[in-house]
């Protein structure tokens, strides 16, 4: 009787490592992965930033009063303004994408991982009755 007593601990080990212990770090892994994506395109930061100047070029409105360097001033702060949205917008965009991608990732390995056992039984069972 010891050694079935083993085997049943055996064997409930080996569930609990399974369906509990393993997915539960496979959630923080992908936890860590999707705080890692984010973290690296800065998605927050590039929200907050979204129309700062791109590389905080910044041209100084002249101290006299002149209409033409004014407005010169003015379109190129604009311009300078329109291009940091557009390319942090893109930035976004493909940070985004990366997240979609990482959480759907997630969800296939850890999906995988629950139904491993029950595709081998299937497969045991198709190899030995050929259902």
């Amino acid at each position: 009787m010891n050694s079935s007593n083993n085997q049943d601990n055996i064997i409930i080990s080996w569930l609990l490592w399974h369906f509990y212990e393993m997915p539960r770090f496979l959630f923080s892994v992908w936890k860590n992965y999707l705080l890692f994506g984010l973290d690296f395109f800065s998605v927050p930061l590039l929200f907050l930033t979204l129309f700062s100047p791109w590389r905080k070029y910044r041209w100084n409105y002249p101290k006299g009063f002149s209409i033409t360097e004014y407005l010169n001033t003015f379109i190129s702060n604009i311009f300078s303004r329109i291009v940091g949205a557009v390319c942090r917008l893109v930035l976004i965009i493909l940070g985004i994408i990366v997240q979609i991608f990482i959480f759907l990732a997630g969800i296939i390995v850890i999906s995988f991982w629950i139904l491993i056992p029950f595709m081998l039984i299937a497969l045991i069972l198709f190899l030995i009755y050929g259902i």
